[in-house]
């Protein structure tokens, strides 16, 4: 094993964004790493960390169900490392975990808050997506959230991300009876067709929403998993079958606007249509997770399911893949890798 460094490198916010967030918002810094953690706790060296629409938020100083990053101080997220030093009798040097202290090389884990996961069973990064919180949240939010049945015509947005690329392909494996997907360039919407299973999919670029959706769904939706908000919800609202179910999951267009965002005109529309719209935060749901574990990972090993990565490699790389992220440069998850 690897000599413990005398430092650590880790990303600190070093101001808050306005409106889209910059190179300069971010800074890579050193520093000292005690090679000894203390009692119950863990030294984790980090293999893999995962950079999330939902990390946009907390550099804004508003209160959220998520604290906002400090200013100065080392951001978190999920990442997975293996264990280099542990005062916690539960772990021992060389096991693998998954924990909330990313954005860094070494992390000084509580070892309450340290999860251990098997490399046998998934690639570690697996466990920062499909088999992470991007999957649960797919998961929750399509079948408990959106009380998906079978036979139930679904459209995602964001279709070509972490979750939305699932989203679409567990109504297939489900019954659903057709699929739309929306995304942002048209590469990536051969993708949605031709490898996840889509039946229908659209570059949200080349035309409105409202009429492409129309077009792919002519006799509307029953389910509309919404990772983008905006125009999409909208259009989702128009195209909503009666007794329609909305997942509203993220709103992407939104984030980095800096003026209030309109909601949609049509909201009038639920009331004849007895829409439901509900919101997800994926830490509702943790008591799917072994029925989430137990079914997704049944799925990849029956070639089902389809889970793409885009990986970055270096530490020092992580804003770009940040802002990579938000621009919507990944196929399915993100990840920052440390190896290799």
């Amino acid at each position: 094993m690897s000599q413990i460094p005398a430092v650590s490198r880790e990303w600190h916010l070093v101001r808050r964004p306005q409106g889209w967030p910059v190179a300069e918002d971010f800074a890579l810094r050193e520093v000292p790493l005690n090679a000894e953690p203390a009692a119950g706790r863990i030294l984790v060296r980090n293999l893999h960390m995962s950079v999330d629409p939902y990390m946009r938020g907390r550099m804004n100083d508003v209160k959220s169900y998520i604290p906002p990053f400090q200013l100065d101080k080392p951001m978190d997220g999920g990442a997975v490392g293996e264990v280099v030093a542990s005062a916690d009798e539960r772990f021992a040097v060389g096991d693998h975990v998954l924990h909330g202290l990313g954005w860094r090389e070494y992390a000084d884990v509580d070892a309450k808050h340290a999860t251990p996961v098997d490399a046998s069973l998934a690639p570690l990064s697996a466990y920062l997506g499909v088999l992470g919180m991007p999957g649960l949240t797919a998961y929750a939010g399509l079948f408990e959230v959106a009380s998906f049945k079978e036979g139930d015509s679904v459209f995602v947005s964001g279709a070509a991300g972490a979750v939305g690329s699932l989203v679409g392909q567990f109504a297939k494996i489900k019954g659903a009876s057709r699929v739309i997907g929306s995304a942002g360039s048209d590469e990536k919407v051969t993708l949605l067709t031709e490898k996840y299973g889509f039946d229908a999919a659209f570059n949200y670029k080349s035309g409105p929403v409202a009429d492409q959706l129309k077009e792919a769904a002519p006799e509307g939706i029953d389910v509309y998993f919404d990772n983008v908000g905006g125009d999409h919800l909208e259009a989702a609202i128009s195209s909503l079958n009666v007794h329609g179910r909305a997942t509203l999951c993220g709103a992407i267009a939104q984030y980095n606007a800096t003026e209030p965002v309109p909601g949609p005109r049509n909201l009038a529309l639920v009331i004849g249509k007895r829409l439901r719209l509900q919101g997800i935060l994926v830490g509702d749901h943790a008591g799917l997770q072994p029925q989430f574990v137990q079914d997704v990972a049944g799925w990849l090993r029956s070639g089902q399911l389809v889970a793409d990565e885009t990986v970055v490699r270096g530490v020092e790389n992580a804003a770009d893949a940040f802002l990579g992220m938000l621009r919507g440069d990944n196929t399915g998850k993100m990840i920052v890798s440390f190896t290799g």
